[in-house]
């Protein structure tokens, strides 16, 4: 009989240590999948402010165009000008969907730039303003390469987000997806090539 009871202690014992750790794997992988996620949203925002830093300085270096091409033409300064009225406040509190606005806005900018060098020689000779222009594409690259860091990590995020098991870490935190940086829909169009 006591074979018996020292059997079933044993079965009791096991059991609830085998609950014990089943409890313990399982708040250890809520707490690093919630840290997980809390870590994929300070990327975000980090990426996010890539694309400020990015758009300010697009921004800041248009600004400096508009000294530059005021004498040249002044059409195309007051369209710039009209563009930095549109822009108020600070562009990191800006949704996502108004900086695409701002990068779309800032395009145009950029091509009328380029049309007024076409017609205005004595300025894309000018120094000053060949060294602005590499500025400017350089800042190009920049905002495209902080552009595809934020939509690499919302991706990731969005998807740990929706696969199981880390969805119902991220139901149980009201997470919700991020929104992409997406291209300008001209952007997206067939480019026509005419000889």
């Amino acid at each position: 009989m006591r074979i018996i009871l020292g059997l079933g202690a044993i079965i009791a014992i096991s059991v609830v240590a085998v609950i014990v750790v089943l409890i313990l794997i399982s708040a250890i992988w809520w707490i690093a999948t919630s840290n997980w996620f809390n870590k994929s949203k300070v990327k975000i925002d980090e990426a996010r402010s890539g694309i400020d830093v990015a758009l300010t300085k697009r921004y800041d270096l248009l600004t400096k165009s508009l000294a530059t091409v005021k004498g040249y033409a002044k059409h195309e300064a007051e369209t710039l000008e009209k563009v930095i009225e549109k822009r108020n406040g600070s562009i990191s509190s800006l949704s996502m969907k108004e900086k695409s606005e701002l990068n779309t806005k800032l395009d145009s900018v950029i091509s009328r730039l380029n049309v007024v060098l076409e017609n205005y020689p004595d300025l894309k000779a000018s120094q000053n303003f060949m060294h602005l222009q590499l500025q400017i594409s350089e800042c190009e690259e920049q905002l495209q390469a902080s552009r595809r860091i934020y939509n690499s990590n919302v991706s990731i995020f969005n998807q740990k987000r929706v696969i199981f098991p880390s969805s119902i870490v991220a139901n149980a935190k009201h997470l919700n997806a991020e929104e992409f940086f997406e291209a300008e829909d001209y952007k997206k169009q067939d480019v026509k090539i005419e000889f």
